[in-house]
Parts: structure tokens; sequence; C-alpha cells
């Protein structure tokens, strides 16, 4: 299809996050950090929303980083930097080169974006990021996907979201934990459509995060414990004066109850998601570890070319 995949070695000997796609005579990185200048450098980095775990608080100091409008402000509010990239509206195509490269939404974390383009042979190429809703997302030749819960075998990856279980604790005064971006805005959203008017306490970041990209919709936000309910990160839920707490979350590790709450897709809709974009190949790029890769299994056994981070036979420095 002449799309290959390629990771650089940083200067520990290891590599760097997840990959670059070298296509034509171009070079796009994806959700990973800024190569030192005497490296080979990307035609762009694209960064697919604001969690730490897709390297955006290295890639935004770039010129050639491309991220959505909502995600280069919220980089520069988790990381008081100022992003020096180049910025677009979800749905709108921006140009890399003599490339066009459109955007989709996938519904993971307000203004979290999918990206897809053609190489000079006709091949479709999509970058999804992570995923809540691929009902967006167009049909592509070679896909690049995610695989936060893609373990076929792990239970804990077949999942739906525990509205009621979340209703219910509101109902009788529960407080929250969720991440700054992306599940706190969803959970001050979900309360104003349950009808929970009343303010609602945040820690700082929080706060601003919800104010800035929520605007009138969040409805009325204090600080923590200034409200009769509180959704802050997990780390200050001792602060919150309040004695049912829940953490919202699809993982289990942790020292709260938890509800299930989750921004992604669960292997059922990662099945789903790959059926709907109908790909040839599939690159599983996220998370790097074990699910990637038994996701990557599962899909060769059901006769799809596919491969993870681990398979990638190209290096750069």
């Amino acid at each position: 299809m002449g799309i290959e995949p390629v990771r650089r070695i940083n200067s520990r000997g290891g590599c760097a996050p997840h990959l670059s796609l070298q296509f034509d005579s171009h070079l796009f990185s994806i959700d990973t950090s800024r190569s030192p200048k005497a490296c080979l450098q990307p035609d762009a980095y694209l960064i697919t929303h604001a969690h730490s775990d897709h390297f955006g608080k290295s890639a935004m100091l770039s010129e050639r980083a491309i991220a959505s409008v909502e995600t280069a402000r919220a980089l520069e509010i988790r990381y008081d930097r100022e992003y020096k990239g180049r910025t677009f509206r979800v749905g709108e195509s921006i140009m890399v080169g003599d490339v066009s490269v459109q955007t989709h939404p996938t519904g993971h974390t307000i203004g979290s974006a999918a990206f897809s383009w053609e190489t000079e042979a006709g091949a479709r190429v999509l970058v999804t990021g992570d995923v809540k809703d691929y009902s967006a997302l167009p049909r592509c030749d070679y896909l690049v996907a995610e695989a936060n819960y893609g373990d076929p075998y792990d239970p804990s990856c077949i999942f739906d979201d525990d509205l009621a279980g979340f209703f219910e604790a509101l109902d009788s005064g529960a407080s929250f934990g969720a991440y700054a971006f992306g599940k706190a805005q969803r959970a001050v959203a979900l309360m104003r459509a349950m009808g929970y008017q009343d303010e609602i306490g945040m820690d700082a970041q929080s706060l601003v995060l919800t104010r800035e990209r929520m605007k009138d919709a969040a409805g009325p936000l204090t600080e923590v414990n200034g409200g009769g309910t509180n959704v802050v990160t997990p780390w200050n839920l001792p602060r919150v004066r309040c004695k049912s707490k829940y953490f919202l979350t699809g993982r289990k590790d942790t020292s709260y109850p938890t509800i299930r709450l989750s921004d992604h897709l669960d292997f059922r809709g990662l099945m789903k998601m790959i059926e709907h974009v109908s790909p040839k190949e599939v690159l599983v790029y996220h998370p790097e570890g074990e699910r990637a890769s038994l996701l990557a299994h599962h899909l060769q056994q059901c006769g799809l070319e596919t491969m993870s981070l681990d398979m990638i036979e190209k290096f750069v420095r």
C-alpha cells in the first residue's frame, strides 16, 4: 500500500512514544514526543487529544504540531505552555504540504479528533486516537487504531457505562473523582442532563478546563466543598468533605469504589468500529504493551492483516 510505520530511537536507546507513518515523500508523527533538532523531522506531529499518554506536552512546542483548537487550549491550561503549532476545528481539513488531512470527531474528550488522508496511490489512511463514538469515522484502507480495552480474553474489557449507578450516587449526595480533562466535563454534562442544578465543586484545573470548554452549559461551578457535590481529580478526593465518594473509571486498581463511566469503546465497540471503517490493514498503536498485541493477534485470527507497535521493524534516529 506504500505506507510504512516507523519508530524513532530516543537518546536512551529506547523507542520514542508511538510511531510515525512514511508514505510518498511524507512523514507524519502520531501522538509522539518531539524529535531533537539533529534528528529526522516529520512533516507534522498529529495530536489526537490532550491526555498525557498521547504526548502533546512535548509535541505542542513544535511549529509542526497539529491539533484541534480545543486540544491546543487544553494543553496550554494543563501544562502552562504556549501551543506553537497549527489548529483546526474538528470536521475541517488542514493542508500538510500537498496532503489534505481531514479531521473527524471521536467523542473521547472535547476536541478529540481522528485524522484521515489519501496517499498518491489512493490508499485511504485513518488514525483514530482514542475513541468513544466511531459513527463519524470514514471507511479506510489502512487503519491506525487504539486498544485501551482491546483484550478479548479479559472480562473487564466488555462493559456498559453505569449511568443508573451514577444517577443513584448523585441523588444520594455523593462526590466523584474524575480526570481533569475529559471525564470531568462528561460528568458535569451528565449531571446537568440528569437535572442537577446546584453548584458543583471542582479542583482548580478541572474548574478552569470545565468553565472554558463547556461555557454556559457547565452551569454553576465553584471551588472544592463550595457546592452540593464535587467533581475533582482522584488525588483530590481526600480533600472532599463527603461520606460517599466514587471514582468514575473503568479501572479496578483504585482505593475508592468505582462507577463504570468510560470515555473509551469496550472490546465490542472496538470490533464494531473496525467493521464500520472496513480497513484492509490495521496497526494497533495504543496503548503500548499487552492489550495492543492481543487485539492485533485477535484481528489476525479473524483474517485481517494486523500488526502492533512491537512488530514494527523500521527504526530511525
